[in-house]
């Protein structure tokens, strides 16, 4: 489409510029493509972080608007008319202008296809989500493929997105060496077709209004900043168990990718343990204690160097706990692993999936503790069992707790292992960009049944 500024020149034969709908839509195009081809760059050249998986969901985000855009502009091409040729123009050269003018047809329709293509035969399926606000389906039929006929498919996406990626270099460079061509060398029409009133010459105001909105545009796609994930949904009313020290040390358990498996559990331990005896009297037998609205499980990790914090906000605790009746004491905890929220909807979908929580298998994490240690005072370990993804593995969490008659308060804080329980598989198997280690935690309030 960009390529029409220089084949389709005026005459007195046809109209003598493009229609005002055609031309809005070609500036549009035109500046979403360059600003698209400098996020290609940078998401490309920079570290797999959060920075860049942002830098992707735009990438996808303005891909689509060129597609609807570009489908927009050939509907309305097929019926308006475009002025012709400049009288006199060789024919060689009308060929190459309407040959470009294809090509640009080509690339602006088929990169966002062959990048639809690599999205919904993705590996991990994470949704596209225009602009953070508009769901955007996977193209039919791909997503539901068996494993070898969605890598085929994935690969002739990735093909054939670099070899338009590649031609999209060409044709630019054609274009507005053509348009430099009628504009200086040739002294035509052909410039005001799309910017309206325009004159031959280098003295044309809109000819350098258009190469400041050029670098203007390139600047923006090399200074635009994605902003940060915000935490999770709003964060919960601070409960008195915020207030609570805790041990400055951590042990180390086995935990999930995105550790919300561990956090969950953590909570609920401490919900069990922070039942400490009543003021005036000790609690000889193990009772049952209910977690209070506003009590909240978090994890925290760091996605090629940046901060990411999340939250579980669907989990239940069974807890029966008396701080004089440790050996008694029993705990069960139970995590939506499908409520894990970090803020970025594309990201918290794309934990779902088989290479994380993978929760169409397993769509619960389960933590179970018998056994109950004091280790100072107001201060205790939980020591039990997680369920994440199938795989168990033993898990201790310390916390710390205070009561105040028939109301618990506790807060605990550790760091998992998420590659014990095989969450980020793949390519996320690695730990240079998501570290193994994910640090959870618990505030919560718990009232006798």
């Amino acid at each position: 489409m960009t390529a029409e500024t220089h084949s389709k020149p005026a005459s007195a034969a046809g109209p003598v510029r493009y229609s005002t709908v055609a031309i809005i839509l070609h500036w549009l195009i035109a500046a979403a493509l360059i600003f698209q081809v400098i996020l290609g760059w940078r998401a490309d050249d920079g570290p797999k972080g959060a920075e860049t998986f942002a830098l992707f969901q735009l990438h996808k985000s303005i891909g689509i608007t060129i597609l609807v855009l570009s489908v927009a502009r050939l509907l309305w091409k097929l019926t308006h008319k475009s002025p012709p040729a400049p009288a006199g123009q060789p024919t060689w050269e009308k060929i190459a202008a309407h040959a470009v003018h294809v090509g640009f047809y080509v690339i602006m329709i088929g990169l966002p296809l062959t990048g639809w293509i690599i999205v919904s035969t993705s590996r991990i399926n994470i949704p596209t989500i225009l602009f953070g606000a508009i769901p955007w389906p996977h193209l039919p039929g791909l997503p539901e493929l068996a494993a070898g006929a969605k890598d085929a498919w994935n690969n002739i996406g990735h093909l054939g997105h670099g070899l338009l990626v590649k031609f999209t270099y060409v044709l630019l460079a054609l274009h507005l060496g053509a348009v430099a061509k009628h504009q200086i060398l040739d002294r035509d029409e052909v410039f005001g077709h799309m910017a309206a009133g325009a004159r031959p010459g280098l003295k044309e105001p809109r000819l350098w209004l258009a190469a400041a909105g050029f670098a203007a545009v390139v600047a923006a796609g090399y200074l635009y900043t994605p902003a940060k994930a915000k935490a999770p949904a709003a964060a919960p009313e601070q409960s008195a168990a915020d207030e609570l020290a805790l041990p400055d040390e951590t042990p180390a358990a086995a935990a999930p990718a995105a550790t919300p498996a561990g956090p969950a559990t953590a909570a609920p331990m401490a919900a069990a343990e922070a039942t400490p005896p009543p003021a005036d009297s000790a609690l000889k037998d193990p009772v049952a204690w209910a977690v209070q609205k506003g009590s909240h499980l978090d994890f925290n990790l760091a996605w090629a160097d940046t901060p990411i914090q999340g939250k579980f906000s669907r989990w239940t605790a069974d807890i029966l706990f008396s701080p004089e009746a440790l050996d008694r004491s029993k705990l069960t905890v139970s995590i939506d692993l499908a409520s894990a929220g970090t803020g970025d909807g594309q990201r918290d979908e794309s934990l779902q999936g088989p290479d994380f929580f993978n929760t169409s298998a397993n769509p619960k994490a389960t933590f179970t503790a018998t056994k109950f240690r004091k280790t100072a005072e107001g201060r205790f370990v939980a020591d039990g069992t997680l369920d994440l993804r199938g795989v168990k593995k033993p898990l201790s969490l310390p916390f710390s707790l205070k009561i105040d008659g028939d109301t618990a308060t506790a807060r605990g804080v550790t760091t998992l292992d998420r590659t014990a329980f095989g969450v980020g598989q793949g390519e996320w198997a690695s730990t240079d960009q998501i570290p193994a280690k994910i640090k959870v935690s618990f505030a919560l309030t718990a009232r006798k049944k």
